[in-house]
């Protein structure tokens, strides 16, 4: 079952190319994605500090548990091959 809410998180897309799709997830207190599953492996970066609730599974929906303003950045890897890896040091 999705969170009770009828406040939107608005996803900004910050890159989209052959090897990653970047986002930026902008949330309201207590806004929520709305169901939805990824194509490829992803990872989030917290902007600003606050509590995230998560309906897990392959889909799932994510709410803003703060009661303040939150963001992050969801970076999914299309194409691992293509990234580019920085020298050490």
């Amino acid at each position: 079952m999705a969170f009770v809410c009828d406040i939107p998180a608005v996803p900004t897309t910050q890159t989209d190319d052959d090897a990653v799709r970047i986002t930026r997830w902008d949330f309201a207190p207590g806004a929520v994605t709305g169901w939805h599953s990824h194509g490829w492996p992803y990872f989030v970066i917290m902007l600003t500090p606050g509590i995230l609730r998560v309906h897990n599974g392959t889909a799932h929906d994510v709410m803003n548990g703060s009661d303040h303003p939150i963001a992050f950045v969801e970076i999914e890897v299309k194409r691992p091959d293509r990234l580019v890896m920085l020298p050490e040091g």
